[in-house]
């Protein structure tokens, strides 16, 4: 009878050490708000790469873009005991305390559009800071025929890779284009598109030879076209910027948004399951790794940063496809 018993509770150990053993890495991703195009994006592409790879993640949406929302989402994470934390931060530094106990819980932590994240195992970016803020530069001095003023939108003040976006904007102006000139600050509006029509008036209107808008942060060019086109200043000012191609194809086929750059959020999400998984199953990274979606990948280990160069035009002619894509 003991012999039966004993034997009972080995089979009984064994079969819940192997349920345990076949259950699913578990991730959530916190983005910065929920329910705008460029997040709806991601979303998509988190779950399906979470079928392909065999793992559960999911996204959380905070219903504003503020800091503390993003802390209570990684909290509650903690508290599901996930194995695994995506983020797009914010503001990296309020981050930095909610992260180190999460990794202190043995949770894996994946940041993006953070390069450089205090208390992450690895931030990822699409392309290098310093070529996006170029690549925009070059685009906005050709439609103002490199002379006239300009300002500078940013999703928010506390992005540090928005800024870095528009520092290295503002340098190859400096060096490249002499007969440009940036007016006021960096405006924190991005995120809005309310504020950033709000913020491209007053600039028109405060500037008789303003002549281009760049902005960072989805919602940031649509404003900015939506005050261009209300104006009917299309012919004067240059709106450029990184956009949901969906959100602003109107504005892009009137000529009062002129185009820019983004890399794909659908891809983006991707990569966020995909390098989750690795870092979660322990596989190094260095030079050598391939991750799916990143392109030629080069690999920051002091900053634990990889970048990617993988970016879509969003001119006209290359704008129907990303629509059709859901973007």
């Amino acid at each position: 009878m003991k012999m039966k018993i004993i034997c009972s509770t080995v089979l009984s150990l064994m079969f819940a050490s192997h349920a345990m053993a076949a259950e699913p890495l578990k991730m959530g991703v916190v983005v910065k708000v929920g329910g705008n195009a460029w997040f709806n994006s991601m979303e998509k592409g988190i779950k399906e790469a979470a079928a392909e790879e065999g793992i559960n993640a999911w996204q959380v949406g905070p219903t504003a873009q503020d800091p503390a929302q993003q802390v209570k989402a990684i909290e509650d994470l903690i508290a599901q005991k996930v194995d695994i934390i995506g983020v797009v931060p914010v503001d990296p530094a309020a981050l930095e305390p909610v992260l180190a106990r999460a990794q202190q819980a043995g949770i894996k932590v994946i940041t993006h559009e953070s390069a450089g994240q205090k208390n992450a195992n690895w931030d990822f970016e699409m392309v290098d800071a310093k070529t996006f803020g170029i690549e925009h530069m070059k685009l906005m001095a050709s439609c103002m025929k490199e002379k006239g003023d300009y300002s500078i939108i940013v999703g928010s003040l506390t992005i540090p890779l928005h800024r870095e976006w528009a520092q290295s904007a503002i340098d190859y102006q400096k060096q490249h284009y002499p007969n440009m000139k940036m007016v006021g600050d960096l405006f924190g509006t991005g995120e809005s598109v309310d504020e950033s029509m709000r913020v491209t008036n007053e600039q028109m209107a405060k500037y008789p030879d303003f002549g281009g808008m760049m902005a960072f942060g989805s919602p940031g060019p649509v404003g900015a076209g939506r005050a261009v086109a209300n104006k009917k200043a299309k012919d004067k000012v240059c709106v450029v910027g990184a956009y949901s191609p969906g959100q602003a194809q109107r504005l892009v086929n009137t000529g009062d948004i002129k185009g820019g750059y983004i890399w794909n959020p659908h891809t983006a999400g991707q990569i966020f399951v995909r390098l989750g998984k690795m870092v979660a199953e322990g596989k190094t990274i260095d030079a050598s790794t391939q991750v799916k979606g990143m392109g030629t990948m080069k690999v920051d280990t002091a900053n634990h940063t990889l970048y990617g160069q993988s970016l879509e035009s969003l001119d006209k002619d290359n704008l129907k496809k990303l629509v059709e894509m859901g973007l």
